[in-house]
């Protein structure tokens, strides 16, 4: 584009915003076999540009080694065949999804005459912007088009090579089937400055979905002038009751925690009842045997010397690493109250046989994802049936939880009559 040879951000974006809210005309007029097509075209392409991602993918990795990133951002950073091939595997399962455009929501009759349908409809363009996960390139893309919108992606600069990589695997998708390229777009430049344009572009992008971390959000939420989909942090939550089966408590604390650390659905806080203080011991041990570095307040130190000290901030980090807090309470009562004050409204689980103490956690833990005997890693719309997810939603209005297909629709009415005018 001229406008980067000028380094010219403010012409780069609105040349990406004109062209994606032309795209975005095309789309939303798509048929269904032709995005599917284009999806698993791209899928394909995925699979067999493996080893020119990989390749791309490693001067990140080195350009992140070099600039001293912890092991739980380069897990993160990090493509190898098997995350290709989850990603190939992702646009497969969108691919299968139910088409959502189209779809009569709900319909009726007036004393008028008149016939009245709610249809889903795509909501246009949709920026998003995300740090360091590669992946979310081809997921996010995917969603978008299924729903037909176009978007314009904003990736962290630590994942500059390997999203563009991933890029150009989609546009293939697109040109095998005669949609525009321009369908997804990506900012070619890693100046900050890009942020900032896209965070103003009312006229051209209908909304934007951030996804990353707390400063990331608190930005665009300050400097937005298009409306979010939020992803706060996944400020997670366990909460062993006195009524859970110690087996099933060690091993969901242990895959909440260990499975991926840097994953927004890793729980971060362990919650004990005191009442089952004496699983404690156990669930510390085979932490720390699987490398996570444990902090507790004074009644979990008691218990297991292997305990360190927590404090305050404990409980309001999103660690994103092999780090867990965990904190003493009193029962149901006390495990709503610490998440109530501390959580980030993303996910939180119970573990318990209790039937009356899992349905109050589940109606008063005000997240967009409460979980019963189940590791909070579930917390992804892959695992949701989604097919994919752009980010999970912690706010309240429009899109809450895994935003997939569906959230990413608007509707419409359509009004039919037969010459009715109105006195």
């Amino acid at each position: 584009m001229k406008a980067i040879e000028k380094n010219d951000i403010p012409g780069l974006m609105r040349d990406l915003g004109e062209a994606a809210k032309e795209a975005a005309r095309v789309l939303a007029c798509a048929s269904t076999n032709d995005k599917n097509t284009a999806l698993r075209a791209g899928a394909a392409a995925l699979r067999g540009d493996a080893e020119s991602i990989k390749a791309a993918n490693a001067l990140d990795m080195a350009d992140a080694e070099q600039a001293g990133a912890k092991g739980s951002f380069l897990d993160r950073l990090m493509l190898d065949d098997a995350r290709i091939e989850a990603m190939a595997k992702g646009l497969e399962d969108i691919a299968e999804l139910a088409d959502p455009i189209g779809t009569v929501l709900a319909e009726w009759d007036r004393p008028s005459g008149l016939k009245i349908e709610r249809v889903r409809v795509p909501l246009g363009v949709i920026g998003v912007i995300y740090e360091s996960r590669p992946n979310v390139t081809a997921d996010a893309g995917a969603l978008c088009l299924k729903a037909g919108n176009a978007s314009i992606l904003r990736g962290g600069s630590e994942s500059f090579n390997s999203a563009g990589a991933i890029l150009k695997c989609l546009a293939r998708g697109l040109k095998a089937v005669g949609l525009p390229e321009t369908s997804i777009q990506r900012i070619p430049t890693t100046d900050r400055a890009a942020v900032g344009e896209m965070l103003r572009m009312t006229d051209t992008i209908d909304v934007i979905v951030p996804r990353g971390g707390k400063s990331l959000i608190e930005r665009v939420t300050e400097e937005s002038k298009v409306p979010l989909f939020k992803h706060l942090e996944g400020l997670c939550h366990t909460y062993v009751d006195a009524a859970a089966d110690p087996d099933m408590a060690r091993a969901i604390v242990v895959n909440a925690k260990m499975r991926r650390t840097g994953i927004c659905g890793a729980t971060e806080t362990l919650l004990m009842d005191r009442a089952a203080i004496s699983m404690l011991g156990d669930i510390v041990d085979d932490l720390t045997k699987a490398g996570c570095v444990v902090r507790g307040d004074a009644e979990a130190r008691s218990v297991n010397a292997g305990v360190e000290e927590a404090d305050e901030s404990d409980w309001t980090t999103e660690h994103l690493d092999s780090i867990i807090s965990v904190r003493v309470v009193d029962g149901v009562d006390g495990a709503i109250d610490h998440i109530a004050t501390y959580g980030s409204n993303h996910t939180d689980a119970i573990v318990t046989d209790d039937a009356f103490a899992a349905a109050r956690f589940l109606n008063e833990v005000d997240s967009a994802i409460v979980m019963h005997n189940a590791s909070t890693q579930f917390a992804d719309g892959g695992e949701f049936g989604m097919g994919a997810e752009i980010g999970i939603a912690t706010g309240k209005l429009h899109a809450r939880g895994p935003v997939g297909v569906e959230q990413l629709t608007s509707f419409k009415y359509l009004v039919r009559g037969d010459g009715q005018c109105r006195s």
